[in-house]
């Protein structure tokens, strides 16, 4: 008689789940290519984007619960464990970060780390088994880290709760219903004005007849794509050139140019566009799309920036048509209200997102959302790709506008040529007119160790700043998935020296921005900015936290004459690194 194989045993009563809430639920990330060959979805928790999370997608309204989930001692004494599970097609190995930040950034903070499978089972860690740091402060940054890059994935990370806090109900929503009548009249609220028709007249006109499109887009990272998965193909400003492309056009006649760079305003996109939208001459855009509604709290001229460079698109030779569109942080922020005048101005076509999607983000379905926070927005700041095909179909109801407009007035048989000309006339009269803010900075150009752009030769003396730094901002340009550096021509000091040889350059112009890095990094310490020998500022770049770039005015006068910009480290700050990525000069 056979020895009997014993049976499985009768499974354990399953463990009751604590509460919980979601702060990603059936969220696509993608592995962006990293210089080491791996590829890694980076989400940024600071800033209040982690109770901003639980919040949008969580459900969560508790103040005590969203007031202790930034900090870390909060969070910890929130949350019991976290559970994550990732779901990719090849089941790839996995491995999920949460970090947190300390308050100096030259102490080591804790990273809550596990490596498994992507294939949908739940992996748990308990926050007491974990070793904590005693200089935690914040929670930081989730990472999802994968051997190779491009994997494309859905994830959801919940937060169970520890004894005496409850969690709210998790709301199951529907599609977007895209193709609803609903939608459509949601989409056109968007329509702020359709301004002077005849650039985009001269636009659809030029894609009917066949010839070569290009459209180009400027802004903050937003348009750089942020919170579109994948970010090279689903960016509000790719999906809106393969619309075009299928409406207007064909695939094979549009180019795309997209130049979008993360945490940055109009006053840094104003120097940068030469060299970004242009590519330094190589490119003449039919329409240039501008989008710095959420991120110029940091111009410092409080929208001369913004009008200077709406200025400077419009005066272009070519004469392209000029769009602004203004994006919506989740609170309902932007600052269209400073930059509708100047469109109005301008005679430019505008687009509103706020004007679309806010006013319906309270109301219930039945009382007419179209589509919710948590569908809308990736994060607190950027749209998903939802949120992303919104903006796009925001500016396809520009177009679509103008053509019906056309068709109405009778002038859809007009050459494009025609349109051209009515263009160039109305862009020569609205140029004439007196700025609303300002237009000094509207010839600004770029200034760096590769280019002069002032036709007095500038003298540099880089001193101990004749480094390069190769560890920059990086931003997905176009249609790329790798990003490319920002200001990689740059002046470097690495710290090599106790009395470190200061940065000296003499220029010939009217106003002068300097173009610094800001970094995470404790090697990096503050610098005395002089110009024709008065202290302007001390810079630290370590008041933004991340490796970022950061305009400022360090010169505005009225009349051209040479001026001297010395940059020297700080006293004390000899032995730590610092770099110049360049200066925006006006001749």
């Amino acid at each position: 008689m056979s020895e009997q194989v014993p049976g499985p045993k009768a499974p354990k009563d399953p463990t009751a789940k604590r509460p919980y809430f979601y702060v990603m639920h059936n969220k696509q990330i993608f592995a962006s290519p990293q210089e080491d060959g791996r590829g890694i979805q980076f989400i940024y928790e600071n800033d209040g984007r982690f109770a901003d999370s639980a919040r949008l997608v969580g459900n969560v309204t508790d103040k005590e619960i969203l007031e202790l989930m930034p900090k870390t001692a909060g969070f910890r004494k929130l949350v019991h464990s976290i559970g994550v599970s990732v779901s990719e097609k090849d089941n790839a190995d996995v491995t999920f970060v949460l970090q947190m930040y300390p308050e100096d950034p030259a102490d080591p903070a804790t990273n809550l780390i596990r490596t498994f499978k992507a294939d949908g089972n739940e992996q748990l860690i308990v926050l007491e088994d974990e070793k904590w740091e005693a200089a935690d402060d914040i929670v930081g940054q989730i990472r999802f880290e994968f051997d190779t890059p491009e994997k494309l994935a859905t994830v959801d990370v919940r937060l169970y709760l520890n004894d005496g806090f409850e969690a709210p109900e998790q709301i199951a929503e529907n599609d977007v219903p895209f193709e609803s009548d609903k939608y459509k009249e949601m989409i056109s609220r968007s329509l702020v004005s359709t301004g002077d028709e005849s650039g985009i007249r001269a636009l659809i006109k030029k894609a009917e007849a066949g010839e070569k499109i290009t459209l180009a887009f400027i802004g903050g990272s937003i348009t750089q794509g942020a919170g579109a998965i994948p970010i090279h193909e689903k960016s509000y400003a790719r999906v809106f050139a393969d619309d075009f492309a299928d409406k207007y056009s064909s695939y094979d006649k549009t180019e795309l140019i997209k130049a979008g760079v993360g945490g940055t305003p109009s006053e840094l996109g104003m120097i940068r566009f030469t060299r970004d939208v242009l590519r330094d001459g190589a490119k003449k855009p039919d329409l240039i799309v501008i989008e710095f509604a959420v991120n110029d709290a940091g111009d410092e001229t409080n929208g001369e920036c913004y009008e200077s460079l709406v200025r400077k698109a419009l005066s272009l030779p070519w004469h392209p048509a000029v769009v602004l569109i203004f994006a919506v942080f989740s609170d309902d922020y932007n600052l269209q209200e400073r930059m509708i005048p100047i469109g109005e101005h301008y005679r430019v076509p505008m687009v509103s997102v706020k004007n679309a999607v806010s006013p319906q983000f309270n109301l219930t379905p039945d009382e007419g959302r179209v589509i919710s926070k948590n569908q809308y927005f990736y994060d607190q700041f950027h749209p998903s790709n939802n949120g992303h095909i919104v903006m796009s179909d925001c500016i396809m109801n520009l177009i679509d506008q103008v053509k019906k407009n056309m068709e109405r007035a009778g002038v859809s048989d007009l050459k494009y040529p025609d349109h051209m000309s009515a263009y160039e006339k109305t862009i020569k009269e609205v140029l004439k007119l007196k700025p609303v803010l300002g237009d000094r900075f509207e010839n600004v150009e770029l200034l760096d160790k590769k280019d002069d752009p002032l036709k007095v030769k500038t003298i540099i003396d880089a001193g101990d700043f004749g480094g390069t730094d190769d560890d920059i901002q990086r931003v997905e340009m176009d249609s790329e998935v790798k990003a490319v550096p920002e200001f990689p021509n740059n002046w470097h000091y690495a710290g090599q020296s106790k009395e470190p040889k200061p940065f000296v350059m003499k220029c010939v112009c009217k106003r002068i921005l300097a173009v610094m890095k800001d970094s995470g990094l404790a090697q990096f310490g503050k610098a005395v900015v002089t110009v024709d020998g008065k202290k302007v500022m001390e810079y630290n770049p370590l008041d933004i936290g991340w490796t970022h770039c950061n305009p400022v005015i360090i010169y505005s006068g009225d009349e051209t004459a040479e001026h001297e910009v010395v940059i020297s480290m700080a006293p004390g700050d000899e032995g730590k690194k610092f770099t110049i990525l360049g200066f925006g000069v006006v001749e």
